[in-house]
Parts: C-alpha cells; structure tokens; sequence
C-alpha cells in the first residue's frame, strides 16, 4: 500500500513535452473516497489554484507524477462535495476519528490507497500523540464500509475498533 503523503512534493511532469508543471501541494477526496485529484502548487503568490482530475493523470511514480499534456490542468473551482487532504477548513488530516458508540479510534495523520495507486482509499494511518507514537507505533484502519467525515470528526461503525491494527511509523520521516 502507498500513502498520500508520498504523492505529495512529487513533481508533475507533462508526457508530451517532459516539462515539469509544477509539484502535487494536495489531493482532493470524494464523498465515497476517493481520490478526485491532485492539487497543484500556486505558480506565483495569489495567483488561483489549479488542479489535475485524477482521470487525468498518466501515471504517480516514486519520483514523478506524469499527466499527457498541460490542457488536462483545470483552474481550480471549490468543489463542495470534495474535501482536501492537508489543508483548508474541510482537511481531513488531524481530524478524529470517532464510532456511532462514541470511542475515539485516534487521529488522521494518513490515508493510504493500493500499491498502484488506485483511486480508491483502503485506509487511514491513526496517531494517539506524539509520545504515543514513539512507545507504541501507528494504528492502520482498513476502510470500513461506511465513515462519514463530518464537520469535526470522522464518524465510523463500532466494530471499527477491533479492526485497528498496528503500524508502527517513526518520527524520524
């Protein structure tokens, strides 16, 4: 599996010319999960955000992304449905995740989505703190077949909390 933070920073590079266009700042998640796609980094200050429809999107190597062409590049509109990854009021990271019956699984620090970057989420990469995370590791939540993200909190089935495995992830990344 692959997380989200390892597309970000990547540079997108154009299949036609081999130019590079700019560098993944975000990525865009649907309502059912999945990867709409990747927000460009803003070419000067205040200039508007622009974005990759993950359709798109050619290829995300280790070390690239790669589109076909600069005419896939779409100004980017706030898409109400969607929410962004790192940033803005909707981000998904840091938020908690919480079940129907009220116990907090942890926080949202990753998402992860298959190994050829599928579009779809299989996961959420959980922290209890810092100091948590040194002694004890990560948790990985697979998907469950329903959360709801809402304004301050990720919603999920009870028996989310026995599906949590361990992961551990060092701080030193």
């Amino acid at each position: 599996m692959r997380r989200a933070h390892d597309l970000i920073g990547l540079p997108v590079l154009t299949v036609d010319s081999g130019k590079q266009i700019g560098q993944v700042k975000d990525i865009l998640i649907d309502p059912e999960w999945n990867i709409r796609g990747i927000i460009l980094e803003a070419k000067m200050w205040l200039s508007s955000l622009r974005y990759v429809p993950w359709d798109g999107v050619v290829a995300a190597g280790e070390d690239a992304v790669t589109i076909p062409n600069d005419k896939v590049i779409i100004e980017f509109e706030h898409a109400e449905e969607c929410h962004a990854f790192l940033e803005g009021s909707r981000a998904i990271k840091g938020l908690p995740v919480v079940t129907i019956g009220g116990d907090k699984l942890g926080v949202v620090e990753d998402v992860y989505l298959t190994q050829d970057w599928g579009k779809q989420i299989v996961g959420y990469e959980l922290s209890e703190g810092f100091i948590s995370d040194l002694k004890e590791g990560r948790r990985w939540l697979p998907m469950p077949d329903s959360a709801t993200k809402g304004e301050d909190a990720i919603i999920v089935p009870v028996h989310c909390s026995q599906e949590i495995e361990e992961l551990f992830v060092s701080k030193e990344e």
